[in-house]
Order: C-alpha cells, then structure tokens, then sequence
C-alpha cells in the first residue's frame, strides 16, 4: 500500500462507536452472496473503515438475479463483493456479464469470492467483464479483504472520476479498455507502450518490466518492437544502460523517474510492483502525467488480471495436491503424440489398490501423504518421463519411452513401502498400458484405452498389469452394455430367484432350498449366471441385488412356513457385499422385518471370499452366527484357502463342489469326496454334496458318510410357483 493510500485509510478506533459518527457521504459496498452469516460476517470484518475521510455503507442481495435487479436502480454502488456458486454454480459469473453487458456498469468494481476452492472462473469471463479480484474466502483474511476492497474503491473511484472528464480523458478510457481485454502478459505489455503513448502524445517506443512469477528476477516481460526479442530476460540483458538504470531506480525508490529523455512509470500492482519505461522527445505537461496515472491505475488492474488468469491456469492444469499436470493438462498433452505417428513411447496408468481402505482406516490426511509420496517417487524414478500426471483419486498416468521402462521395473519400484506420515505402508498396485500406435488424436480416447487395459489388470489375477490390444475395446463395450441391462432389468423388477430342493440323504426328505439367481430375457432365454454375476460384482451392482435375493428368499421362507413346510433357506454371499460395512446391518433388518427365524436363513461364502480378507471375514460371520444365522462354505476344494482360517471360521456346513461329485464313480473324485466329508466329520460339521445326478453318485456318497444332497437328480432349480407344486408331489 503507498503512503498516499495508507493516509486515506484509517479504522475507527475502539472507543469510537460507529453510530456516534455522522457523515454525508459513503462507500456503497453490495454484499452478494446466498449465505445470511457471510453477510453479517463480511460486515462485522469492514465495520469502522474509513477510506478518505469516508466509511462503508453496505447493501445485500442473497442471488445474482436480486443483485442484478438491485444495481439497475441502484448506481452509486463502488464495489460487489459478489459469491459465485449460489442459484446455481455459475450464478455470480452470469451477474457479471449481465452488470457489465446488460446494465452498462463499467464502473462498479467486481471481487468474486467463492467457499469452492476447486473452482475458477472461465477465464474469457475475467478478460471481458473486468473482474477486479478473484479469491476463495478462506483466504480472504481481514487484511486481505481490506487491501482488496481498496485497491477496488481506488479503482472505482478513479473511474467514475475519469467518466466525468472531458474529451482528453476519453482516449485513457479507450486505452484502458485496449488493455483491459488482454490475457497474454507479452501482448498486454506491447498494448500498454502503444496506449500509454497514445494518450501522452509521443511515440511508442518503451519497455514494461516486472515479475510475474514467484521469483525475484525482474525480467522483460514486454514492449514496443525494437523490444521484443528480449521477452522473459532478465532487465541487465538489456543493450541499454540508461533503461536498467531507469527502471530499477523506479523499483527500488518505488516511484516514477522522469528525465528529459525518457519517463518510468511505477504501476502499483498486487504483490509485485512493475515499471513501464517511455522514451520521450519533450517534457510532459500536468494534465499529460494527470491522465497518465489514471491510465497506470487500469495498467495495475489489467496486471493483476493477466497474473491472475495465469494462476487460474496453473489451478486449471495442475493438481494441487502432488504438483503433478492433473487430467485436464494430461488429455491435452497427450493428444500431441498421436499427431506425430510415432511408435516409441508408451502410456502407463497407475492404480493404487484398495485406496479407499486406507482413506477410511487411516483418515484422509494419511491417503494424502501417499499420493505425495507415490508423485515423489515416480518424478525421482522415471525423470525421462514425458508427463507424469495424477488423473483421478488414486489413479496415475506415465507417458514414457517405451526402451526406458517395463511393467517389471515400474512393479519394482513401486515394490518398496512408502511413507505416509508415521505409517509405513506397502502398497500394491494394477497398471494398465498402452503402446504409442494406439495412441488418439484426442486425449481422452486414449485415455479411454488405458483404462480398458487397467480395468482387465484389476479384474484378473495373473498378472497386475495388462496391455491394451483393440479387440479388448470391443469386449468391454460388451460388458459395459451387459452391465447397463442389468441394471435397468433389476430396477425394473425383471429378475427373478428360483429355488433348488436340498435333501436329506439319510431320510430324502427336504430340509433346505438353496435360492439362485435369474436372469430372463424378452425372448424367454436366460443370460447365464457365470456371465452376469462376476459383472454385477465388478459393477458394485451385486450388493444391491444380493440384498434383494435375501429379502425374497426371507420371504419364500414365510410364504412355505404357511403352507406348513419348515426348511431352511440358504442365500450367496459375495465379496462385495462383505466390504459393505453395513452388511451385518442390513442382514438382521432384513430377516426381522419378515419375521424368519434366524436358524432357517444360511449364508453361502465361497473360499475366495475368506481369503480376501481372513481377519475381517471371520469377524463378520462370527456376529451372524451370534444371531442364530447358519454358516456353510461354498465350492469347497476349488480355491487356495488355508486350514488354519478354515478351522477359526464359525461354520455349520461344507458343500462339496460339483467338480468332484460329477466324476463319481472314478477313485480320483471318491478320494477327494471321501476326505472333504472326513474333514466335516473331524470338525463337526455338516456336508452337503451339489450337483448330484446319476443313484450311483447318491450310494456312493451315502456310503461315504455324506449327510444331505443337491442335484438334478432330486430337482431342478424351481420357480416359486413350482417349488410349492414340488413340494407337495415330494412330501405326499
């Protein structure tokens, strides 16, 4: 702030109520925003400033129409401090244009102040409304508001001033203007020596010179021709001591120098000051050097406008968490590969597994300090890589030479643990990769293929990685249109589940129904379930529909119950619906709001579930059986599971898999059968053979001590309908 600014503005002092001061005259501040408490907020923090000799007067309006309305009756408004997501998330930006374009209200100041940090303004809007400020209002601090509520009233005040001029004035209005809509630092700088030349009279020959960046060199940032090829240098390169002399004492004394030859103008701007060098063939008159500070004070705002477009595009295309080019700058860099047709790079998409495990067990704070840890390690790593870039939450993206790199090496060095504050977390990851051939002129084709490849990596156990090949495209538009049908069919209550009879062996009467899922199509076919449930389980769709299986078979237990047959119902349980945290929850709400008795409901795991996540499964199925609810392992004998979890897990049942019952009579399936149904024995527990359908298979499996049995050979899977007809023919 310049002394002269520092005189004019002055705070009531604690002892001096605000009521007690009576003036003819005030700064109108209109207060724009759809949150009564930033309101009182905002006038709390202004309350007893004084800017010459004059205080604030403040007005509201709760939505950019209300404050559009407002300032069509309303003109001697200095500034609005204007919200930009209310009515709607671009309802101050279409105030702006509305002030400016509709209303013809080039005076007001305009500050946009927004609580979302992640959002900025198109800059096309900052560039033709002349916006004054652009901050988030967590940063704006008292201080800060203060210095940006001046340096508007200033700006405001000056313009109105300017408007009231006569004709000379008007060409600083036209110069202004001719700035005011420029982005590029290079051509405002050029505009700023024509116009400012224009309106002293003289000839255009001049340099503008400052910092826009957060370093302390003062560099050429532009000017008149004979200038131009110095863009970007620092001021000491110039060929032209007089200038280096000139500007710097202009910058150190922070005030204008004139000489005969020449005048350097201070252009007071945010932060960093900039100094405008003009040569000059006679001396200025007062009214020349009167116009040109009016004109240096819309040089300071058009300044701060394009160092502000240039933050909003470093906010636009760099993640600010990592430091990294976010998605947006990602698409655009890598649609310039494919315009080269080369074939020597390769696109490597980075997903941390099971991300949200550790924002959930950890907190968000620890999930960060991965992120920035994964981002250092890759920079560190592959410092050859063409872009390094974060893409979504837990997703990176590396544009690499394809000779520098391999999946092998990325495994490696993303093998080792990564500090995340105290924690010390390994980490494992899934990469999808795609050679530069394939590579689109738009980015986000391509980055549709990673994903492709990424999305197969994860789904398959193999291998973590996965390159994309064409055909896979079409694969995947299958499974995504599989995916939407089912999602609309189950919506539209399409599927059905059907009932497969347990029996007894000892007494071949039913003792249980396992429920299974349908899936009908318009023609009367039905889409197997080994294509739609490993979908409906990638998709997260499972766990809705696994609810809604339970519900119906809770509900087919009762509806027999009433017809006098007491048997059990056992319902699949998937990995999805285990990493519910509320699956517990929903299961005892379920079975208590159909009145069933918990000892008739038995939940159905497979193997791979257990092995997921041992501790935690385990955990899960001990509160179910501590409700009454039954227990069996599915498909016992397919997968990798250990006896030492097997032995912890609280079960009522093994179901012996139908690989080793359809080969019976054969000594290598009796061996197998005769030991799973050993094992129960040892353990306690009932066994369950499925998939039985010749007598010889039920002998031998009686013989072998097996307890009950589930195949064609008793029933097919049953509609409702048919299940009660079945059960009436079996049991009579």
């Amino acid at each position: 702030m310049t002394q002269t600014e520092q005189e004019g503005f002055l705070f009531l002092s604690e002892d001096e109520p605000e009521q007690e001061i009576l003036h003819s005259e005030y700064w109108d501040v209109l207060i724009v925003d759809d949150d009564p408490e930033i309101h009182s907020v905002t006038q709390l923090a202004l309350s007893g400033v004084l800017f010459w000799d004059k205080p604030l007067r403040f007005h509201h309006a709760y939505s950019g129409k209300e404050a559009v309305e407002y300032l069509s009756s309303n003109h001697e408004i200095a500034v609005v401090l204007l919200d930009v997501v209310m009515e709607t998330d671009d309802a101050g930006l279409c105030a702006v244009k509305k002030i400016r374009d509709q209303l013809h209200n080039h005076n007001i100041r305009i500050i946009l102040r927004t609580g979302q940090p992640g959002y900025a303004p198109e800059e096309s809007i900052i560039r033709q409304y002349d916006i004054n400020d652009y901050k988030t209002k967590t940063e704006l601090t008292r201080s800060k508001l203060v210095t940006s509520l001046i340096t508007a009233i200033r700006s405001f005040q000056q313009l109105r001033e300017m408007a009231k001029q006569s004709n000379g004035l008007k060409d600083v209005i036209t110069a202004s203007k001719a700035i005011l809509g420029i982005s590029d630092i290079k051509d405002f700088s050029k505009a700023v020596i024509t116009q400012l030349a224009e309106v002293l009279g003289c000839e255009p020959s001049g340099v503008l010179c400052g910092v826009l960046d957060s370093e302390d060199k003062v560099s050429v940032l532009g000017g008149s021709l004979e200038y131009s090829s110095y863009f970007d240098l620092g001021i000491e390169q110039l060929d032209n001591g007089r200038i280096i002399h000139q500007v710097q004492q202009c910058l150190t004394q922070r005030a204008h120098q004139q000489t005969d030859h020449d005048i350097t103008f201070l252009a007071p701007c945010s932060g960093r000051n900039a100094a405008i060098y003009l040569e000059l063939h006679e001396k200025l008159t007062d009214s020349q050097l009167q116009f040109a500070e009016i004109f240096l004070t819309n040089v300071s705002v058009g300044f701060d406008n394009v160092k502000l477009i240039d933050r909003l595009k470093d906010a636009a295309y760099t993640d600010s968490l990592t430091g990294l080019s976010n998605r947006t700058d990602f698409v655009e860099q890598i649609g310039t590969f494919a315009a080269r047709k080369g074939r020597n790079h390769r696109l490597y998409l980075i997903d941390i597994e099971k991300f949200s495990d550790i924002n959930n067990g950890l907190g968000q704070d620890v999930g960060n300090m991965l992120l920035q840890a994964v981002s250092s390690r890759l920079q560190a790593e592959l410092p050859s890589a063409q872009i390094i870039a974060r893409i979504g939450a837990d997703v990176f993206a590396i544009v690499i030479e394809r000779n520098v790199t391999s999946p092998q090496y990325i495994n490696q060095l993303l093998s080792l643990p990564f500090r995340a504050g105290e924690h010390l977390l390994p980490i494992n990851f899934s990469l999808g990769i795609c050679e530069e051939e394939y590579f689109d002129p738009s980015g986000l084709q391509t980055l549709k293929t990673g994903y492709i490849a990424l999305n197969l990596a994860k789904s398959q156990s193999q291998f973590n990685y996965e390159f994309y090949l064409p055909e896979m495209e079409e694969k995947m538009t299958w499974r995504l249109g599989i995916i939407r049908q089912l999602r609309q069919d189950f919506s539209e209550g399409k599927l059905q589940v059907w009932y497969q009879p347990q029996i007894d062996l000892a007494t071949k009467k039913v003792i249980g129904c396992e429920a299974l899922l349908r899936w009908p199509t318009d023609d009367g076919q039905f889409i197997s379930p080994v294509v739609f449930v490993p979908l409906a389980e990638y998709s997260g769709l499972i766990v809705d529909i696994g609810q809604w299986v339970l519900a119906q078979a809770c509900q087919q237990q009762k509806e027999l119950e009433a017809l006098g047959y007491k048997i059990r119902m056992a319902v699949n349980v998937s990995v999805p619906q285990f990493r519910n945290i509320d699956f517990v929850k929903q299961v005892k709400q379920t079975i208590a709001e159909h009145k069933v008795e918990p000892g008739f409901i038995e939940l159905e795991v497979t193997e791979s579930i257990v092995m997921d996540d041992p501790t935690a499964v385990i955990a899960v199925l001990t509160e179910l059986k501590s409700l009454g609810i039954e227990i069996a392992i599915d498909d016992f004998g397919t997968g990798f599971s250990s006896l030492s979890y097997l032995q912890k897990l609280p079960l009522d049942r093994i179901k012996i898999d139908r690989a080793f019952i359809k080969d019976i009579p054969n000594e290598d399936a009796e061996a197998i059968a005769e030991l799973i149904i050993a094992l129960g024995k040892k353990m306690k527990l009932h066994t369950i053979a499925e998939g039985i359908e010749t007598q010889a298979q039920a002998d031998y499996l009686i013989k072998a001590g097996c307890e009950e049995a589930q195949g064609f050979m008793y029933s097919k899977p049953l509609p409702s309908r048919e299940l009660v007809q079945f059960l009436q023919n079996y049991l009579h």
